[in-house]
């Protein structure tokens, strides 16, 4: 059982987590002409957009309902529902997400209330579906303000059914906040060869992989899951839950709509590929693909090329529950060790790490804890870069915000194919700081030797293991 422990500064040093503004609104994103609206100052959003830009390097749809000084002491429930109308009347979207920031949950606005009030004042907006979701950034991380935001939505917009099994080729997936783009493009194609057709809760494959519009601006997001979707989850053959954060989102829209859900912590490395490989070829009736074959056998061959460099590796990972369960699972089957695991939130996925204690801190933490334990490699953010310079160490960038690399929003690492590249770069970082993991070259004690120096090693040399005695082929 892993040990949890529980942060106990008062402040946070090089802090890890994102928001759950952050989160909600990422989710919120993944739908088709989407508006995320945080409930809060200028500044949270300001803070906000400026990570997405950076990360995605695309334009982010993002209001602020702009609480001031007054609004804060008085109250600002004018702000949200005036809010509501600006947005719906010039932006013209199918969904906008009311989230909530510190500020507003501390002055106790109850944003629900709020949204009815929208809905009693201005009938005129009825089309537009309006969400409203409690995130407080004094509390959790991106991870859950984004399981949170998932879970309102499909209490909210998906209704109840009765007709489970009617599209027999249809296949929910509930993807969770550690799934990229890329991910989620690569997992689509695999859901395809199948001969299933995927609708992803949400979808940030198709309104954040950076891809080009023939409009020149758009207010609100192009691409992702539309809405009218959601009212066909409850015909789907069955749901693939991925991120254990999703947990009950997966319950709510079980008991909704009947339809089975297959549960996945994560889909790296070899086993978690296998479990997903298996659940579909079961829903399909289909024998698995010959290419996924062959991309087994390819990620197989690179596990026995990598075991050299992460067999015993020492890693330190900081990342969203998630994502830190997903790697620590992935360096554990290669015979790595976890040696720091710092989580920057609470989540389901850190009762079945496989590692002996996690951490809910910051990047301080981490950094501590991976000079004391030895540690040879990082995996994390962008903002652990600075903490893996400062050790010598290699990093990993993964997770979000990732602003000092182009494309890292795109990367891939589910699946046998994301899994095998995954190594290599793990690998590959961990040759070109870790020369001193390399078996040293072998030089026979009888080799030829410059003329006039002796040929047998001195005693001490040999008694202390300074010339080998035994082949090292």
């Amino acid at each position: 059982m892993t040990e949890i422990i529980r942060r106990k500064k008062a402040m946070s040093v090089n802090p890890l987590k994102a928001s759950q503004p952050v989160g909600g609104s990422l989710a919120t994103l993944g739908f088709d002409r989407a508006m995320p609206m945080l409930h809060g100052s200028q500044g949270c959003t300001a803070f906000a957009k400026v990570y997405f830009v950076r990360h995605f390097r695309e334009p982010i749809p993002l209001q602020s309902t702009a609480m001031d000084q007054s609004s804060s002491v008085m109250g600002a429930d004018d702000n949200v529902i005036e809010g509501l109308k600006t947005v719906a009347e010039k932006s013209k979207p199918d969904l906008i997400t009311v989230l909530t920031t510190g500020l507003s949950e501390t002055q106790g606005t109850d944003v629900k209330r709020c949204v009815k009030q929208f809905r009693l004042k201005y009938p005129q907006f009825e089309q537009v579906a309006v969400v409203a979701v409690n995130t407080p950034d004094f509390s959790g991380c991106l991870e859950s303000g984004y399981a949170a935001t998932i879970t309102e939505i499909i209490s909210e917009l998906v209704p109840e059914s009765k007709t489970v099994g009617t599209r027999k080729r249809q296949v929910n997936v509930l993807a969770g906040s550690m799934l990229t783009p890329g991910d989620l493009e690569h997992l689509r194609d695999i859901i395809e060869w199948f001969g299933l057709r995927a609708v992803f809760v949400p979808d940030v494959s198709d309104s954040l992989d950076g891809h080009l519009t023939d409009a020149d601006f758009s207010p609100v997001t192009v691409g992702g899951t539309a809405l009218p979707e959601l009212r066909s989850l409850g015909e789907a053959a069955a749901t693939l839950m991925v991120g254990a954060s999703l947990k009950k989102a997966a319950d709510i829209l079980e008991q909704r709509t009947g339809v089975p859900c297959y549960r996945f912590d994560h889909l790296y490395g070899l086993h978690a590929t296998d479990a997903l490989i298996q659940a579909l070829a079961d829903i399909s009736a289909t024998p698995v693909p010959p290419r996924l074959e062959r991309q087994r056998a390819q990620l197989q061959d690179a596990m026995v090329d990598t075991h050299f460099m992460l067999g015993f590796l020492r890693v330190a990972i900081a990342a969203d529950p998630d994502q830190l369960n997903a790697f620590a699972h992935l360096v554990r089957e290669m015979g790595g060790e976890t040696v720091a695991a710092v989580a920057a939130g609470d989540g389901p996925a850190l009762a079945s790490l496989p590692v002996a204690s996690v951490k809910i801190g910051d990047l301080e933490d981490m950094e501590q804890m991976a000079r004391e334990a030895g540690a040879e490699l990082v995996i994390g953010n962008s903002h652990a870069v600075q903490a893996a310079e400062r050790l010598g160490l290699p990093i990993l960038r993964c997770g979000f915000p990732l602003y000092d690399v182009v494309g890292g929003y795109q990367k891939t690492f589910i699946g046998y194919a994301g899994a095998r590249q995954t190594l290599f770069d793990l690998s590959n970082l961990s040759l070109s700081h870790n020369h001193h993991r390399e078996v040293p070259v072998y030089r026979s004690i009888y080799g030829q030797k410059p003329a006039g120096e002796s040929s047998t090693p001195p005693l001490e040399a040999t008694a202390h293991g300074a010339y080998p005695t035994h082949a090292h082929c």
